[in-house]
Parts: structure tokens; C-alpha cells; sequence
């Protein structure tokens, strides 16, 4: 049966004929698809890295960013989706945006995504600091056991970065592996944590200390003069960090048995359960946390009120749990990053490409480029040691490149519906010969509301808070940072394409057919039209 790509979704190809081969080997089926952007996102980790940091500044209240967020990604992974049926390859950010408003954008696109990506190996990592201390006070390794914990902290922040680069070596051998080993651990650590949430949950919610209603209240936020919208915008940081990174499932498409008809289903499922989850888990620790205004919630977060709350031995138990989420929250960052750095280096796009897309025959996974996501994320923990900014700033910072990535996709694609507005949309179909995802008649209205919400949260992400980017309050630069690094970024990246296009020419993308999949057979060659 064939079938042809919706003319939404179609590029013309070129006379020329390139083959890709199959040298991922598929071992990821529907759960560990559902597993590899769940774990990226993974709440556990995440809600409570920045629970402190959101109810800090916005007071309870901050929960109604949640939702806001929620609607806003699940916006973008329905339009993820669609995408994701019609072109099932490995670095789906950099593809599609290619394929959408040519390989020139898509680049940049794939190159913003690689740096936000390592950033947040490098942020996912650090969250360990927010746990394994409070299991054990000997993982305090700087200062010893007495030493302050807390990220704000110099050595709180300083063993954060010695914690984090000792996981970083454990993920990046994890990663190397092989595929069938990642996607077993991260399933694993999806299972955990799920589990974890949900015992989590209820035993706090057995144990109030007020009833819900406490989030239609400031109770808790920061001091000051300013009007609260500020300090709620400014809590959002929590929520736009956590909901993040459901594209994973759509950057091991090339490892993923039937991925037509897998990966969209796993995006959508990774959004809605880390919304409908986390929501939860942040009502039940505003709900039995001892005390909102005695500074403890807004400094030790959802460990404070666990440890306070269920008592030390079953305290810890649950924080084991966090840890394996952590655990797999950062493997599932850096093999979703080497993927991206793979795809583009197999199209010539990356300085050093033979190499990073050289796939081990043995383990079926790019060696090398595990290896430079692994070094960027501990290099970036290794410039901030002693620096206690590194967590709100870093967080914040990846945060907006990972929305500027996401923006690189949704606006072509939006342009790319209103252009051919009235055409039909002939279906694709699946492995099993049923239609391909898709939004239909709604995809104008869906693709226009998640443009207006990400370029919304880029603005604020990326605005020079003190409180966020800057918490010593005088250094102009790190105020700053963001939109300064973010400017670096471009220029690096414009000198590194232009060097590419000039030694290596124009990329040239392969055109994938409506119903195929590389084969499943590792070394066949598959002829795709570019």
C-alpha cells in the first residue's frame, strides 16, 4: 500500500538519490518510546529541583502556572505528533525544521537545540545535589556532612557540580552501551518513578496540613512592592523547565520498532501524564507542607517537606526513588542530544562529522557523539564550580534555547499550513497501514495557539531577572546572561556553518516515503530521494 506525505508536510526532492543505512539497531519498543520522553521531562526530578525556586518567588499560588504551561506544551507535542508520523528520523528538531523552511534554518534550529540539550544534561545532573544529601549526609562530600546542602549555598553548589560530573561519567557509559540497555534502564526508571509519584502523592495528602484551597492564596511568596504578576511570571520558570523534552520520543525514531504509529502516541502520553502528575504532586506539598511561611518550603522544597512530613526512614525510601528518576532523567537528556548531534553530523553539518557519525557495529549507538554531549555538560558544570547562581541561571537558560528550538519548528510549520490552506491532506499510514496522526482542520488553530504560548514564555524566560539570572544584584552580565549567551550561540554557530557549507557544500536531506522506515535489518540500505 502507498500512500504520499500531506502536502502540508512535503518537500520537492532533488534529482539526487542518497542512501541512508541502518545501523541504529531498534530496540526501543512502545513503552520505552513513552519511557525516553517521560524521562526527560520527569517530574520527580524536575518538580523538585525548582519547586523552591516557583513557591519562593510566586507564593502558592505559583501552582496556576502549572496548567497554563501544561495547555501551552501539549499544544506543541500534538503539532510534534503530526510531524513525528510523517518523518521518523533520528534528530527530529533539526529534520523537520529542515524539511519544513529549508536545510540553512534547520541548522541553526538543530544547532540551538544541541546547546540547549547539553545544558540541560549538565541542569538534570545537578538535581542529584537536591537529594542524595538528604538519603545520606556523606554524599555532602565538600565541607563534610555539617557543610550547608542547599544549591544557594558555596558548598552546596560546589558539590552539585562534583555529584553531577560523577553521573555524567555513569550516564555517558550507560548511553554507550547499547540501545537495548538504555531503553531497559530508562523504562525501569520510568516504572520507579511513576510508582513514586504516585505513593508520594498520597502519603502526603493523608497528611494535611491545610486543604487545597491554599493555592488560590500568595501564602509564602517573596517580599515585594512590585504587582504579583511579576513574581508569577517569574515562578513559571518551574513549570516551562519541567515541561520539556516529549520530543525525545522522536530522536530515537530510527531505534524505535514501528515508529509511525509508536512515537506520537508516546508524545502525547509523556505530556499528559507529567501534566496531570505533577499537578498533583505540587498540590500535595503545598497541602502538607509544616509551615509556608517559615522559609524551610521555599529552601528545601519537596525533600524538606518528605523528610518532615513521612518521617526520615520512609522519607528516604521515597527520595531513593527521586534519585532513580534523576538517574534516568539525565540519561535520557544526553541520549536524546547525541541523537540530534548523530543526525546532523550524518548530513555533513557538524565540524568533525565522519567521526561523530560513526555508529559502533557492536553496540548499535554513536560513541563519540555520547561522548561530547557527556564533556559538554560536565565542562559546563566545571566553569560554574563554586557558584551558586549556576542553578537558577543554567535552568532558565536552557530552558529558552529549548523554546527557541521548539519555535523553529512550530512557526514553519504554521507558515507552511497557512500557504497551502484548502488543499486536502491525503493520510499517510502507519506500519499497520492505518492513517497517520493528525490534527486535520485543526491544525491552523492548534499551530497558531502554540506559536502565540512559546514565543509568550521565550520573552520570559529570557528577561534579565536579578532574582534569576543574577543573585548577587550587581553584576550587569550575569543579569544579562541569557540573551547574551544566546547571541554567542548564533555567532559560533553562524562561523561553524558557513566553515561546513564552504569544505563540505550544501546539505542535502533525505526524502523519506510516506509508508517506509529505514529497514529494521542493521547494515541494509534504504534509497530515500534528497
Amino acid at each position: 500500500m502507498s500512500a504520499q506525505v500531506p502536502p502540508s508536510l512535503h518537500l520537492a526532492p532533488s534529482p539526487s538519490t542518497k542512501l541512508y543505512r541502518q545501523e541504529l539497531h531498534r530496540g526501543v519498543g512502545s513503552f520505552a518510546s513513552f519511557a525516553a520522553s517521560f524521562s526527560f521531562v520527569s517530574i520527580l526530578t524536575t518538580v523538585f529541583q525548582l519547586f523552591g525556586l516557583g513557591f519562593g518567588i510566586g507564593g502558592a499560588a505559583f501552582f496556576w502556572t502549572w496548567p497554563i504551561v501544561f495547555a501551552g506544551q501539549l499544544l506543541v507535542a500534538l503539532n510534534f505528533a503530526q510531524l513525528a508520523a510523517s518523518w521518523p528520523i533520528a534528530g527530529s528538531i533539526f529534520q523537520w525544521a529542515s524539511r519544513l523552511a529549508g536545510t540553512t534554518f534547520g541548522w541553526f534550529t538543530g544547532w540551538v537545540m544541541i546547546v540547549a540539550q547539553t545544558l540541560t544534561v549538565a541542569v538534570a545532573a545537578i538535581a542529584v545535589q537536591a537529594v542524595l544529601p538528604a538519603i545520606w549526609d556523606g554524599f555532602q562530600i565538600v565541607g563534610g556532612p555539617t557543610a550547608d546542602p542547599s544549591l544557594a549555598s558555596a558548598t552546596g553548589a560546589q558539590n552539585a557540580v562534583l555529584l553531577g560530573v560523577i553521573l555524567l561519567v555513569i550516564t555517558t557509559v550507560f548511553n554507550i552501551l547499547s540501545v537495548r540497555i538504555m531503553a531497559l534502564t530508562t523504562s525501569v526508571g520510568v516504572l520507579i518513578e511513576i510508582v513514586g509519584v504516585v505513593v508520594l502523592v498520597a502519603a502526603l495528602m493523608l497528611l494535611p496540613a491545610r486543604d487545597a484551597s491554599i493555592v488560590f492564596t500568595t501564602e509564602g511568596a517573596g517580599p515585594t512592592d512590585d504587582p504579583y504578576i511579576w513574581a508569577f511570571l517569574a515562578s513559571s520558570l518551574m513549570a516551562a523547565y519541567v515541561l520539556v523534552g516529549f520530543d525525545s520520543a522522536g530522536e530515537l525514531a530510527e531505534e524505535t520498532h514501528a515508529p509511525r504509529k509508536t512515537i506520537p502516541l508516546a508524545i502525547i502520553r509523556a505530556v499528559v501524564v507529567s501534566g496531570l502528575g505533577g499537578a498533583l504532586l505540587i498540590i500535595a506539598a503545598l497541602v502538607a507542607a509544616p509551615s509556608l511561611s517559615d522559609g524551610n518550603l521555599a529552601g528545601g522544597g519537596i525533600a524538606y517537606v518528605v523528610t518532615e512530613r513521612v518521617g526520615p526512614v520512609f522519607g528516604r525510601l521515597l527520595l531513593v526513588a527521586v534519585a532513580v528518576a534523576v538517574f534516568a532523567c539525565t540519561l535520557a537528556v544526553q541520549t536524546s542530544g547525541s541523537r540530534m548531534v548523530f543526525s546532523m553530523a550524518r548530513e555533513r553539518a557538524l565540524p568533525f562529522w565522519r567521526t561523530l557519525a560513526t555508529v559502533s557495529p557492536r553496540t548499535g549507538t554513536p560513541i563519540a557523539t555520547s561522548i561530547v554531549i557527556g564533556v559538554g555538560a560536565a565542562l559546563a558544570l566545571a566553569v560554574n564550580f563554586g557558584q551558586s547562581a549556576i542553578f537558577t541561571a543554567l535552568s532558565s537558560l536552557c530552558i529558552a534555547m529549548l523554546y527557541l528550538a521548539y519555535l523553529g519548528v512550530t512557526v514553519p510549520l504554521l507558515m507552511r499550513r497557512i500557504a497551502l490552506r484548502g488543499q486536502t491532506f491525503p493520510p499517510g499510514v502507519d506500519e499497520d497501514g492505518k492513517c497517520l496522526f493528525t490534527l486535520g482542520r485543526w491544525g491552523i488553530p492548534l499551530n497558531v495557539l502554540a506559536v502565540v504560548f512559546q514565543v509568550g514564555m521565550v520573552v520570559n524566560l529570557v528577561w534579565p531577572r536579578a532574582e534569576i539570572y543574577d543573585l548577587t544584584g550587581t553584576t550587569w552580565w550575569l543579569q544579562w546572561s541569557a540573551l547574551l549567551f544566546i547571541g554567542a550561540t548564533l555567532a559560533v554557530g553562524f562561523f561553524v556553518h558557513r566553515r561546513n557549507h564552504a569544505r563540505d557544500g550544501a546539505i542535502q536531506l533525505g526524502h523519506l516515503p510516506a509508508t517506509a522506515v529505514l529497514t529494521s535489518a542493521p547494515g541494509d540500505a534504504v534509497a530515500v530521494n534528497a
